[in-house]
């Protein structure tokens, strides 16, 4: 995914670092930082190993709040088992330099041009080969989710990230689950789930008891329909006018719709509604594919029950030409033993733990000796945390200032600092070089899988108008509440010059 270009500047010419092959972090030069939020910074990288550009993730203070500790636990352990051309990969996740009182974890993802929220914003035009082949990834890749037993429930634009050559990929996994046969739905669907704009219907309220793939499916319908016309399509200020928008368009629920409803007040306000008329598709969205709207009827139907799977709509007759089943990965569902702290209340130091678990993933030689019962070591493991603090810090300060500069390169290290064992311990000192044994940096062993879309589908242009990299939504803890009352007239109005030739040829 995106290799550096033959002009990028040689940043590892300089003379080499003094842990060129103990420290895993010398391997990655900081370029510039692409991102803020409340989760903290993301930085744009070069692995000087392969030339790959990479998005680096420091996410602050990850165990001030349980909460969101367990939320960052959830998703680096769901993008380790959702491999899959249409999902973000986690690359690597940096060695803590202690077992027991890390605070900030560095993930390391395959770096993204920007999302599908900034192409929307930049191009109120997009070609139709365009609109056909984002949905068809996006159903791909829901297609594969759904069958692990997961649901998403935060899709939306700004969750899509996309290259110029129309590659495609679903991130931010912070509130997704995997479904539990025997899990309660009152305790398993209490926190807030998806943004309200791509909300399903019965998640406005509350309305039904149990919940399915099916409020995925809405979603992916609103973000296909903002697709199309350049705008949001439910843009509510609150739940009660976000379901005058929907009946708007919709028409009001059938009498069976509305008696499976649990909300009473819910109930009570669709019972008492105004008959309302469905507005044709075609009137809603003129000059579109008449194809394109058939589907996206079928993805915005009221009743959840009405709406097709993911793999039922990649049958549609709108993907003529481009489906594949060979080309759609299916997989077996998630054991529910990788989510067993989902049913039990956790303390700071289990979530840390579990972290650290899945950390270990990413290295191993270390995993094997943890698994093994040989992770006894009480010393601070030397790793490149410290080196990204000074250049994360270095760059931001930089970027405040409005200077363009080169990252802070590593001058010295020293080597791993022995603990003070308390009274009592018997630990050996360990060696230098059996440090260093500890820390050579492998990746996890996995299969490539490309399923016919991984070369590029349009030209060299890049239709992306936005300057920004966007790589800032692979992972959050404190979950971002978007404006829902953004406005509408944010959206840009520049067009788009040319048609991919290769998209096009998928048609034919």
């Amino acid at each position: 995914m995106g290799s550096a270009p033959s002009s990028w500047p040689d940043q590892g010419s300089e003379e080499a670092p003094f842990f060129t092959n103990y420290g895993e972090a010398n391997r990655y030069e900081v370029t510039e930082v692409v991102g803020k939020g409340s989760y903290g910074v993301v930085a744009a990288a070069v692995d000087t190993h392969t030339g790959e550009r990479v998005a680096i993730k420091k996410i602050n203070d990850v165990f001030e709040h349980i909460s969101d500790a367990t939320r960052i636990l959830r998703e680096i352990k769901l993008l380790r088992l959702l491999r899959h051309p249409d999902i973000v990969q986690i690359r690597h996740i940096m060695l803590p330099p202690s077992r027991r009182e890390f605070r900030d974890i560095y993930v390391v993802f395959e770096l993204m041009e920007s999302d599908l929220h900034q192409v929307i914003k930049a191009n109120d035009d997009l070609p139709a080969e365009h609109h056909q082949i984002f949905l068809y990834q996006m159903l791909r890749g829901m297609k594969y989710i759904h069958a692990a037993n997961v649901f998403h429930r935060d899709l939306k634009p700004k969750n899509i990230l996309v290259n110029s050559d129309c590659k495609l990929k679903i991130c931010d996994f912070g509130l997704a689950r995997v479904s539990f046969n025997d899990t309660p739905s009152a305790i398993f669907w209490t926190d807030y789930v998806a943004t309200r704009w791509y909300r399903a219907p019965e998640l406005c309220g509350s309305f039904f008891s149990k919940y399915t793939p099916a409020i995925d499916i809405w979603s992916i319908g609103c973000i296909f329909a903002e697709m199309l016309s350049g705008k949001p399509l439910f843009p509510g200020k609150n739940v009660v006018h976000q379901l005058d928008l929907m009946t708007d368009l919709l028409g009001t629920p059938s009498s069976e719709s509305i008696s499976r409803i649990r909300n009473e007040k819910a109930c009570r306000y669709l019972c008492n509604m105004r008959k309302k008329y469905p507005i044709p598709f075609t009137q809603k969205f003129p000059g579109i594919d008449p194809m394109a709207l058939h589907l996206l009827e079928r993805l915005l139907a009221f009743d959840p029950k009405d709406r097709p799977t993911a793999a039922e709509a990649l049958t549609d007759p709108y993907f003529t030409g481009l489906a594949n089943s060979e080309r759609e990965p299916m997989t077996q569902p998630i054991s529910t033993l990788e989510f067993e702290f989902e049913r039990r209340k956790l303390a700071r130091d289990d979530v840390r733990e579990l972290i650290y678990r899945e950390i270990l993933e990413y290295h191993p030689q270390m995993l094997q000796q943890f698994l093994c019962g040989g992770d006894k070591a009480n010393f601070v493991y030397p790793s490149g945390v410290d080196r990204f603090k000074r250049q994360f810090a270095h760059l931001e300060e930089s970027a405040a200032t409005g200077e363009k500069t080169s990252p802070q390169l590593r001058q010295h290290a020293s080597l791993p600092r022995e603990r003070v064992n308390g009274i009592g311990d018997d630990l050996e000192k360990p060696s230098a070089d059996y440090c260093i044994r500890l820390h050579v940096c492998e990746q996890p062993a996995h299969a490539s899988v490309t399923y016919g879309l991984n070369k590029p589908l349009s030209s060299s242009r890049n239709f992306l108008k936005s300057e920004s990299i966007s790589a800032s939504q692979c992972v959050v803890i404190k979950q971002k509440r978007d404006n829902d009352e953004e406005s509408i007239s944010e959206y840009m109005n520049d067009a788009v010059d040319g048609v991919p030739q290769r998209i096009a040829q998928l048609k034919t």
